[in-house]
């Protein structure tokens, strides 16, 4: 349960991007190809193989392809980063951004569920400075029940406010965190994403062998 680093690269990003290097501001692309192909439609990310979609706020940057890791064989996996503007211009107030990712469940040989993988989750946030503003709890996006922790971090006269949305799909742990300047802000955020149900297969009923 201690692999952390994949967590640690993230919460930097998401807490310290102003003074990320990224390149030159990328657009939203209406879709980009090859392995990490991401869909997007009028202003909308879709996975479709995870069977989630976030609506992405008007004129913000992607950043995805920036906080991309190595292809190293590694099975982490950034599938959407935003931000409100680009994360190495100044400004008086916080940064808002979205970041989803995936890992490999098999990463964490401990973690069964979603709740257990806010162990390492919060390890990582905590070392950045931020506090864990509640306790991880049951949190539904539709129909779905995912796992969300809430954390806040001082910044100058500023708070940081980051709110973790996890659940275990397909082999996969999906992690959505929100960032905003106050605790209204994120919850705004966390109303444009929308993830389907994984319908459970039906078997057929036996059918009575004839005497």
């Amino acid at each position: 349960m201690k692999r952390i680093p994949f967590l640690k690269s993230l919460v930097v990003c998401c807490a310290a991007s102003v003074l990320l290097p990224f390149g030159p501001v990328q657009a939203l692309s209406a879709q980009t190809k090859g392995p990490n192909a991401r869909n997007f439609e009028n202003g909308v990310y879709e996975n479709s193989a995870l069977r989630f979609s976030y609506k992405i706020p008007f004129g913000w940057v992607d950043r995805t392809q920036a906080m991309q890791t190595p292809d190293d064989g590694s099975t982490s996996q950034v599938l959407l980063a935003v931000f409100e503007r680009p994360p190495e211009a100044t400004g008086e107030t916080i940064n808002s951004g979205v970041v989803i990712a995936s890992e490999s469940a098999s990463s964490y040989p401990k973690v069964k569920t979603a709740l257990e993988y806010f162990e390492p989750l919060t390890e990582a946030a905590t070392s950045h400075g931020f506090t864990a503003a509640s306790d991880p709890h049951p949190f539904n996006v539709g129909t779905t029940q995912l796992i969300r922790g809430d954390f806040t971090k001082p910044r100058g006269k500023l708070t940081m406010y980051q709110s973790s949305l996890v659940m275990i799909r397909k082999g996969a742990i999906i992690s959505f965190t929100f960032i905003g300047g106050d605790s209204d802000e994120v919850e705004e955020l966390i109303r444009n994403l929308e993830i389907a149900a994984v319908s459970t297969p039906r078997h057929p009923k036996s059918v009575p062998a004839h005497k």
